[in-house]
């Protein structure tokens, strides 16, 4: 089965423009996502997708591997997408370039799942315990099935809590993404679909189109860097794991 990490790489990001290049301990965001793609050993290739030549020369520069991609894309699976349509390949990781704690131990869990030939798209959430972040609508909500199927993706709080003598687990959607090719290339031939603009969450077009996420739950991943909040938070983090 061969695999390949896409990582898809906006400069231009609408909430915290230039997050990718900002520094992090010794090095930018996006060379930490990368760099610890890379060194899981996972993968028949690493590739950033970007629009940016800034974050092109930052892969390249520092001996990656990155492609150019047109700037219009609404998502980060389109714009892999691009990428990964003429290659030869079986299943395609997306982890989002602000992931920079990514592990090996997540993204080995993710692949495995492939293992069984109905599963089409997959990803990781994380459990929210802080209050703050549950009711931050930067922080994507995930709820699942009994085998592990997501049911809804959301910026507002779900499950909403009206019982409080039921105990709640809450789980925050990781941008990591893993997709059958077949299935990745679907989702770009499909419309944008009504939950996807209201939330502006790209898996929610899965769903829409009737296709559920096999989700893992993983720890250790870290902080997603979508705010300069997050910047700092993150910073705290790496100085602590140094």
């Amino acid at each position: 089965m061969k695999t390949v990490a896409l990582i898809p790489a906006r400069y231009a990001a609408t909430r915290f423009p230039a997050k990718l290049m900002q520094v992090l301990g010794n090095k930018t965001v996006i060379r930490h996502t990368y760099d610890n793609v890379k060194a899981t050993g996972l993968f028949d290739e690493v590739i950033v997708a970007t629009d940016s030549e800034i974050i092109f020369k930052e892969i390249t520069d520092n001996g990656g591997i990155a492609k150019m991609t047109f700037g219009n894309h609404e998502s980060g699976s389109d714009r892999i997408a691009e990428v990964a349509r003429d290659m030869n390949v079986d299943v395609i990781v997306n982890v989002q370039g602000d992931t920079p704690f990514v592990n090996q131990e997540s993204l080995q869990e993710i692949i495995d799942l492939f293992k069984d030939k109905n599963v089409q798209v997959a990803s990781m959430m994380q459990e929210l315990k802080e209050e703050q972040f549950i009711s931050d609508p930067n922080y994507v909500k995930v709820v699942v099935d009994k085998k592990m199927n997501s049911l809804m993706f959301s910026r507002s709080v779900i499950p909403y809590p009206r019982s409080k003598d039921e105990k709640i687990s809450y789980y925050e959607h990781i941008g990591v993404y893993a997709f059958r090719k077949q299935a990745l290339l679907d989702f770009t031939n499909w419309e944008m679909t009504p939950l996807e603009r209201a939330e502006k969450i790209e898996c929610l077009r899965y769903l829409e189109n009737g296709i559920a996420l096999k989700m893992i739950i993983v720890n250790g991943v870290g902080v997603e860097i979508d705010t300069p909040e997050d910047l700092q938070r993150a910073s705290i983090s790496f100085s602590e794991n140094i």
